[in-house]
């Protein structure tokens, strides 16, 4: 994620900020120029920004941010479309007459927008399926029905639409399923950045020359996807999967490990990005601790060994900042070798696609 900084102030802003807390400026995101701007009324419930760069374009407001406030993106003034880019791939929102579905919806719109920020700047294609029923994505928030004896929601991916159970908006709830679930971190950033990995395993692999290079370092995925699960669940995890897999359930099927592969890589990559984009580099008081010289930005797709270099050296700062803290680190993995293995053919992947 980059660093945005108010148009009429400077002040420093936030991806999903909506009002300069210095100087009161209504912000948006103007996806056309990748910037978080403050905004100038142009009459007409249109709005224009000061940058240089936005000359002569104006915006409205997208109808969830000015109706539903779950949303800060703009619409081109000349774009007859009601909702902003990223809102068009919501296909299903929550019920919002039910008490905190609103809430839960913009929790869900908030992971759905960095995960669409994060695939646009890795260049990946990317439409959503109103516009391409045939490949494009999208995605469907729903909620368990409330009905004894009814099937709940199951967080997933089919046929390019991604579903995630309105539920794991909720904070308590979804630490429960984490412990449940024996999960180091468990996350709405990493619910659609794991369901975005199964579509791009479909754009990117399937009936594509890489899938035996895939086969080779993942496993045959045609082995039985309903009863590889089931064997999962019953029975847990080979103890041996942190020596083959980034999490426990990667070892349940070569589909799951490579979502979860796909999902950490993204973790890595913006994590690293914002690093970047902030200044930030360690320069350790011994030659033996990890170090991080500074990066120009724009390089996310440069070489792998160095960025896996970067990575290593972030987590062993901000895991030693979480503990000073009393907290618990925040990034409780480990990367065995084939990992990294899979972790680049992941980087490779998307610098092909």
């Amino acid at each position: 994620m980059q660093t945005f900084h108010c148009a009429h102030c400077q002040h420093l802003l936030f991806f999903e900020n909506v009002q300069c807390v210095r100087c009161g400026h209504t912000l948006a995101y103007l996806p056309d120029l990748d910037v978080v701007s403050s905004l100038d009324p142009a009459g007409d419930a249109e709005w224009q920004s000061p940058l240089p760069p936005a000359a002569g374009r104006r915006y409205r407001l997208c109808q969830n941010y000015t109706q539903a406030h779950v949303c800060n993106w703009t619409v081109p003034a000349t774009d007859p479309h009601p909702l902003c880019w990223a809102c068009r791939f919501t296909q299903v929102i929550p019920d919002l007459q039910q008490p905190g579905h609103h809430t839960a919806w913009y929790r869900l719109e908030v992971a759905k927008r960095r995960l669409l920020y994060s695939l646009r700047h890795l260049g990946l294609p990317l439409v959503p399926k109103a516009d391409d029923p045939a490949q494009g994505l999208a995605f469907a928030f729903l909620a368990d029905p409330g009905v004894p004896g009814a099937a709940p929601v199951l967080t997933g991916h089919a046929n390019g639409v991604i579903t995630i159970n309105v539920a794991e908006a909720d904070d308590v709830e979804r630490e429960q399923r984490r412990q449940q679930l024996h999960e180091p971190s468990r996350t709405l950033l990493g619910h659609v950045r794991h369901e975005s990995g199964h579509y791009y395993w479909e754009r990117l692999l399937q009936q594509r020359p890489q899938l035996e290079a895939f086969r080779a370092l993942f496993g045959d995925e045609r082995v039985d996807y309903a009863q590889a699960l089931t064997q999962h669940y019953h029975h847990g995890a080979p103890a041996d999967w942190p020596e083959r897999c980034v999490s426990a359930y990667a070892s349940a099927h070569p589909w799951e490990d490579w979502a979860e592969t796909w999902a950490h890589y993204l973790h890595m990559t913006d994590a690293v990005e914002t690093a970047v984009a902030c200044g930030l580099a360690l320069q350790p008081l011994r030659p033996d601790e990890p170090a991080m010289p500074p990066l120009a930005q724009g390089g996310r797709l440069g070489a792998f060994a160095e960025r896996l270099d970067q990575w290593f050296a972030l987590t062993y700062v901000l895991n030693n900042l979480n503990r000073s803290l009393g907290l618990p680190d925040a990034y409780p993995f480990l990367l065995s070798t084939p990992v990294i293995d899979k972790l680049r053919f992941v980087h490779d992947t998307i610098a092909a696609g």
